[in-house]
């Protein structure tokens, strides 16, 4: 697989253009539905009103490639989940166990992605269905009925580079991933509970403790993407990765706007994510790369 990263030297600036076509864990195009309308009856038939169009639509053809629409098994049945959790609950305290790697992954050597807050999975295993080869991928989620049907999927899918984990990942990332045999490449965290209420902003799961996690296992030129359709968190989350700034630098693209990306450079959008737009809510990114210093290159 070809290096994730752009080597970068410690006299580099602040705010650097990166090429997104050079990550194989980034895709720099991707398919678009536009919910429309049309003045021909034969345009009609095939395309949505915007009227009547909702988000759940928009979900199933983003990810039609899947095809996991009716694959539910018995055992896991219809998902009904809280949206909202609390990761400072002792429930959560305790790290979750280390899986035998060897056994959830075809090749444990893999470069590893990971998503915090992984939700439904369907955004991890179509990024895993595309790199089957070349990158092996992990979904960190906190409600348990999300990671088990995930996992079913990944079963159905018959996909040997993706799984989901039961954990908390402001107790348990360092734990897991410093565990794994390959490098940390690629970790993303996508419109993560707002915990809107200021007393509750202690929950949110971009935290110095993470950021340190992160960091320390991230390997040098790795990156981190966070994105948010609420601006006091996306700018918690920068504002947290800005602090990090002797090791970590934002990255500039040629589709950077006030600091944000435009576009989700991953090639296809999250569940969230596409609910949020079809609402008229503005998505707010950031792309950091994990600087390569002198002393680290080998």
């Amino acid at each position: 697989m070809g290096s994730l990263t752009q080597a970068c030297s410690s006299s580099s600036l602040a705010k650097s253009v990166f090429s997104l076509a050079s990550s194989p864990f980034i895709f720099t195009s991707r398919r678009k539905f536009r919910a429309s309308t049309s003045a021909s009856s034969a345009s009609n038939s095939a395309s949505l009103d915007v009227k009547e169009v909702r988000s759940t639509d928009l979900v199933d053809l983003e990810y039609a490639d899947l095809n996991l629409k009716y694959k539910i098994s018995e055992e896991v049945g219809h998902v009904r989940i809280r949206q909202h959790v609390n990761p400072l609950s002792s429930s959560f305290s305790t790290p979750a166990p280390v899986p035998a790697w060897e056994e959830v992954y075809k090749d444990p050597s893999l470069p590893l992605m990971v998503d915090i807050g992984s939700g439904s999975g369907r955004f991890l295993l179509w990024l895993a269905k595309k790199n089957a080869d070349s990158g092996n991928y992990l979904g960190l989620e906190i409600r348990q009925k999300l990671v088990k049907r995930a996992n079913f999927w990944v079963n159905e899918l018959g996909l040997s580079n993706a799984h989901f984990i039961f954990a908390n990942a402001m107790v348990s990332f360092d734990h897991l991933i410093s565990s794994y045999r390959g490098p940390l490449e690629f970790v993303s965290i996508l419109c993560p509970d707002p915990h809107f209420k200021k007393r509750h902003h202690k929950r949110r799961v971009v935290q110095k403790p993470l950021v340190d996690s992160i960091l320390k296992n991230l390997k040098p030129g790795g990156k981190i993407f966070v994105q948010s359709d609420v601006l006091d968190v996306a700018q918690d989350m920068r504002d947290q990765l800005d602090e990090e700034a002797k090791v970590l630098e934002h990255v500039d693209t040629v589709d950077t706007e006030e600091g944000w990306l435009r576009e989700n450079p991953m090639g296809i959008r999250t569940e969230r994510e596409i609910h949020a737009e079809l609402e008229g809510a503005r998505i707010y990114r950031r792309l950091y790369q994990k600087k390569i210093l002198i002393g680290s290159l080998q």
